[in-house]
Order: structure tokens, then sequence, then C-alpha cells
């Protein structure tokens, strides 16, 4: 039984790695808008990394992604409350309804992270900015993203790469 739970977590952290470092290729084609970023395919990866490794690694993969993307300048800093809480919705979602439509609830956690975006910006920026000023462009980004990243779930169950959901 130990050995089964190390190789799962083995499993989960290499693919949480691989995922994270697909995103942050994806992070190159991004659109600026004002003090931000937008990028759907941060949210594609949401989803698929919170359907694939689960809430926890999802979250580190999106923790892991804003961090490099910010080091490389193809970030800011609300790649952290655009990214993670989508991640983990998404993730929790997963877990407890067991289909890929869990990927559809990634925006629910994006507008969590557009309504907690103005306290970073007064923290990091030390601009007061409205939580509207966030909303538009991260739904912008979002709900296409969440979108296509659920049409990648399913291409990869069609194709057998990616077991059926229970």
């Amino acid at each position: 039984m130990k050995r089964d739970k190390a190789t799962l977590n083995l499993k989960n952290i290499v693919l949480t790695a691989i995922l994270s470092a697909v995103s942050i290729i994806l992070g190159y084609f991004s659109i600026p808008v004002g003090v931000m970023k937008i990028l759907p395919f941060q949210h594609m990866m949401n989803v698929i990394t919170g359907i694939i490794v689960g809430p926890v690694y999802a979250a580190i993969a999106a923790t892991i992604t804003g961090i490099t993307r910010n080091i490389l300048g193809t970030g800011t800093i609300f790649a952290f409350p655009g990214g993670i809480p989508g991640a983990i919705v998404v993730g929790l979602a997963y877990k407890v309804i067991k289909h890929d439509e869990a990927a559809l609830l990634e925006p629910i956690g994006t507008f969590i992270g557009a309504l907690i975006s103005p306290i970073i910006a007064g923290i990091a920026l030390g601009k007061t900015m409205d939580a509207m000023i966030f909303i538009i462009p991260f739904m912008a980004s979002s709900i296409p993203g969440s979108t296509i990243g659920y049409v990648i779930i399913k291409l990869l169950r069609k194709r057998g790469i990616l077991k059926t959901s229970t």
C-alpha cells in the first residue's frame, strides 16, 4: 500500500512539473490589458491540471507557473489570483462530482481571484482599484480557456490517453 501511494505521489509530482512547464511556455501567448496580461491558456491548463492531478497539485502548478512567468516577464502579480483559485475549484469539483464538466467551473475560481485582486493591487502596486477592472478581463480569459481545457480533456479521454472518469 505504501509503495502504491509513493508511486502515485511521484507520478503527480512529475505530471505537475510537466504541466507547469507547458503552462509556462504557453505564457508567452498573453494579451496585455492594463496592469495585467490575460491568458486563456493558463485557465486551460488549470482545467487539465485540476482534473489530472487534483486540487493541491493544480494549485502548486499554478503557483510555479505564476512565479516563473513573473521571473521571465511574461506574467504579472495578478497571475496568482488569476490562476490559483481556478485550479483549486476545478480540482475540488472534479473530486466531488467525478465528471469532466467540473472544468466549466474554473471561471468561479477566477471570479474569486478577481475579487481578491484589488487587495493585491493595493499591496503590490500601491494602487486602489475596483474589482470590475479585474472581473471583465479575467472572465474574458477564463471562459474560453476553461472551454478549451474541457474539450482537450474530452479528446484525451476519447483517444484513451486519459482514463474514463468514474
